[in-house]
């Protein structure tokens, strides 16, 4: 029976230490986005900016597989450029929020008293204001430009990763290894820079990488409102907003919608995969 037991528990562990087969899909799907946004002239031959007259509103076809929009230009084209933009504004969103975040969260969660006081009442106050209207409003006060979308964005998210990694502390800082290394003489910054931000951190991966989906879709909406870079840049939002004026031609409209969902769907899947094996 005892061998039986730790046969069965054996398989199990094997069994959730298999990945699944979504993973390998949405590692796939990033992978290609990656590679857009770092070199987007070996994806397509065609001009982002530059249009064909002779070639308006052509329908999804082999030469044009997101077909081409009111000025001739091909939309897969404009969806590959439009990749760096939204990749980059997202990584810089999921870096401020990381970073401050990550800081308010670990002084917070560590110091305690006063120090916990200010900065969680600071973070309730951002808790408070849903992350989109406060990354609308931070945006209209720097200025209608993409990588003021990525600064408010990033704001936006500090509220999220400083109540994660103070949880984190809380429960870290409780830990016998950690009064350990205060009793044999550690100074409060070595024990914290040691011991407590190396085991509070391991659940900031896989929130940076869904909140780096989030990002996407919130600087998505901020530019499909008009709060990003103006024409004839191609962010995705943007070219979802320039869509919306040519209802006989909808492939303008769900071609980059579906790259948006398709790419948030899969950065989710593996913040979930990360969180199982974390």
């Amino acid at each position: 029976m005892t061998v039986t037991a730790v046969t069965g528990t054996a398989r199990a562990e094997k069994s959730a230490r298999r990945l699944p087969p979504t993973v390998p899909l949405a590692l796939l799907v990033v992978g290609v986005v990656v590679a857009w946004s770092v070199a987007p002239g070996l994806f397509t031959s065609h001009d982002p900016v530059d249009g064909v007259p002779a070639e308006l509103f052509r329908g999804p076809s082999g030469a044009h597989w997101f077909g081409t929009d009111h000025l001739g230009r091909d939309v897969f084209a404009r969806v590959v450029f439009g990749t760096a933009s939204s990749v980059s504004s997202a990584l810089v969103a999921v870096g401020i929020g990381v970073l401050v975040g990550g800081l308010i969260g670990l002084l917070s969660g560590f110091f305690g008293g006063l120090v916990d006081v200010v900065l969680a009442r600071f973070v309730d106050v951002l808790l408070a204001i849903p992350s989109f209207l406060l990354a609308v409003v931070i945006v209209s006060a720097l200025g209608f430009q993409t990588v003021n979308a990525a600064i408010a964005t990033g704001i936006s998210a500090v509220a999220v990763f400083a109540r994660v990694l103070r949880s984190e502390v809380l429960k870290a800082r409780s830990s016998v290894f950690v009064e350990a290394a205060a009793l044999l003489g550690g100074s409060r910054w070595h024990v914290l820079l040691r011991h407590v931000l190396p085991n509070a951190s391991r659940s900031v991966l896989p929130l940076a990488v869904l909140q780096f989906g989030l990002s996407i879709l919130v600087i998505a909406g901020l530019a499909f409102l008009g709060y990003g870079d103006p024409p004839p840049a191609s962010d995705w939002g943007l070219l979802v907003s320039a869509g919306k004026d040519y209802p006989l031609a909808p492939w303008l409209v769900w071609a980059p919608a579906l790259v948006t969902i398709t790419t948030v769907l899969s950065v989710n899947r593996i913040s979930r995969w990360l969180r199982t094996t974390s």
